[in-house]
């Protein structure tokens, strides 16, 4: 379960997604975010597949590789979707034990936030899967650079935010390896209840914790020690510019979240 863990990781590939701006690629995550919650309709949904469908085959990246790095998040996904299920009132009842029913409506509802979800986590996995970290991070300090005249600490808000990413599939592997260790040792990890399973973790807790506090440390002083002085004077060797392909990706991301509002104004 661990190894199905992806967020954070960039996968190179020479594809039209992978050479956009950074920029332009979370402008549009987060446009895409805004037409799904806007979403309320069958035909509204069709077209946020349609487009995650197009930038997943733009990007080259594998449609298994996706569903893959969700494994982790399916009990969340799922217990969401059962949440919805359950729990919305309807008048076409379905069926009904005890206090609890299953309307026609808890059944849409579910549905959609089910899609909702899953189309959610992949548009973002997008985003890392085909951005460098550091990119990433120039991305970000770019966007936020009107905060500066107010004293916000853009630079460093970006790279902690760039450094958490790129630090998941190294605390990942670090899970796995003492979860190994622990193994070779007699651990149990799978077997007993909840309660179980909980204490069990803490031999995996306590090392892994003194082993990201560590990893830390060592880049807190190697970045003292190369003068690092965040953002100020700072230059970059591959400066950032809007291209053709970037406006023409915006265009057609508020094209898509203007025809999801349209759909929802008109109820189709």
């Amino acid at each position: 379960m661990l190894k199905d863990i992806t967020m954070g990781q960039y996968f190179p590939a020479p594809s039209v997604i992978h050479r956009l701006d950074p920029r332009t690629k979370i402008i549009g995550l987060i446009l895409y975010i805004a037409a799904l919650f806007t979403a309320k309709s069958y035909c509204s949904y069709l077209v946020m597949v349609m487009m995650l469908a197009c930038v997943i085959a733009l990007s080259t990246l594998k449609l298994k590789m996706l569903i893959k790095g969700m494994k982790p998040l399916i009990i969340i996904i799922v217990f969401t979707a059962v949440l919805n299920l359950l729990f919305t009132e309807g008048e076409h009842v379905l069926v009904q034990v005890w206090k609890l029913r299953l309307t026609l409506e808890g059944v849409r509802t579910a549905g959609f936030m089910l899609a909702r979800l899953v189309m959610l986590i992949m548009g973002s996995f997008m985003l890392t899967y085909t951005t460098p970290p550091m990119a990433l991070t120039d991305g970000i300090e770019r966007l936020l650079s009107p905060l500066k005249k107010i004293r916000v600490p853009v630079h460093e808000l970006a790279m902690m935010m760039s450094i958490a990413l790129r630090f998941i599939p190294t605390l990942v592997e670090e899970t796995d390896k003492i979860m190994s260790a622990q193994k070779a040792r007699g651990a149990d990890f799978e077997t007993g209840g909840l309660i179980r399973r909980a204490k069990a973790l803490l031999p995996v807790l306590v090392p892994l914790f003194i082993s990201a506090f560590r990893r830390a440390d060592e880049l807190a002083v190697a970045m003292e020690s190369r003068c690092y002085h965040g953002g100020e004077g700072r230059t970059r060797m591959n400066v950032l510019v809007m291209k053709r392909r970037d406006w023409i990706a915006l265009a057609i991301c508020l094209a898509v979240l203007g025809a999801v509002i349209a759909l929802a104004v008109f109820g189709l």
